[in-house]
């Protein structure tokens, strides 16, 4: 099957690379197929897509939304989007509104733990300001000595709960698919074995993704294993969904799964990229 990887990070938002750092590893891992999907941010695919023609690879433009969903932050990937559509543009800019404010606020309340000046050292990890993140957090405190990896961070802070965690409300699941779609791509639904969502929550979020024209899941991903391969290549039959396959990679230290190195998708599905012909470049 395809080695196709069409869910990566970088430095435009939260990955430590560059999109021609990422277009080159994934070129040397075999990938065939690849798709920049930065948070909330289109500001990326220009570098992406030339680095890969450069290098011979496929590229197909990608981006992840965020969305909120029963009181849960859910990812939108959406890929063969055009990257100048107004609607997608504005779209992302309102997503990025309201994240400086959150990161000060995040900040705040680790000062109250004894961890001051978190949001000065998340900053330095940050290429673009208006994608301030955890991740940008968590780096900082790994710097700082307060943890010993990003992992630790995410067990001990800035997740609800938790120190430093302070919620933001995204964009709605309709807007989110609404842009991509007029944008004349495909929406997918990111990693959905992470959501911590009831069984009906989750039975709610794809009938109702797929009544807003969402086409696609995520079922092969780094943060999936043997048995959500089979419970979400299911989802694709069950919702008439394609199937995606995606990384998820953001750093060669921080990623347990790295570009291009997934398990193929089971055979009983269909790949996105199948639908995604002409879209592909």
């Amino acid at each position: 099957m395809l080695n196709a990887d069409l869910h990566c990070h970088s430095i435009v938002s939260d990955g430590t690379l560059t999109p021609e750092a990422l277009a080159q590893r994934a070129q040397a891992n075999g990938v065939e197929l690849w798709s920049l999907t930065d948070h909330d941010e289109i500001g990326g695919q220009a570098r992406a897509l030339a680095a890969a023609q450069a290098l011979g690879l496929r590229y197909i433009t990608g981006a992840e939304v965020s969305v909120t969903f029963a009181g849960t932050t859910v990812h939108i990937v959406g890929l063969g989007m055009d990257p100048d559509h107004p609607g997608l543009v504005n779209g992302l800019r309102a997503t990025r509104g309201g994240r400086e404010q959150r990161a000060r606020a995040m900040s705040d309340d680790l000062a109250r733990v004894g961890i001051p000046g978190a949001y000065e050292g998340a900053l330095k990890y940050v290429d673009n300001p208006e994608l301030i993140s955890r991740t940008h957090f968590a780096r900082y405190l790994v710097e700082a000595g307060v943890c010993r990896d990003t992992n630790e961070v995410f067990r001990k802070f800035i997740t609800e709960g938790k120190p430093g965690f302070v919620p933001h409300r995204w964009a709605s699941l309709g807007d989110a698919v609404g842009w991509i779609t007029q944008a004349g791509g495909m929406a997918v639904i990111a990693h959905p074995g992470r959501y911590k969502l009831t069984a009906n929550e989750e039975f709610a979020l794809f009938t109702e993704f797929k009544s807003h024209g969402g086409q696609g899941v995520e079922v092969v991903t780094g943060a999936h294993g043997q048995a959500d391969y089979v419970k979400y290549a299911g989802y694709c039959h069950e919702f008439g969904l394609a199937a995606s396959r995606g990384s998820d990679f953001h750093s060669p230290e921080e990623s347990h799964t790295d570009l291009g190195k997934l398990p193929d998708l089971p055979g009983s599905v269909t790949p996105v990229w199948e639908l995604l012909q002409s879209r592909i470049h």
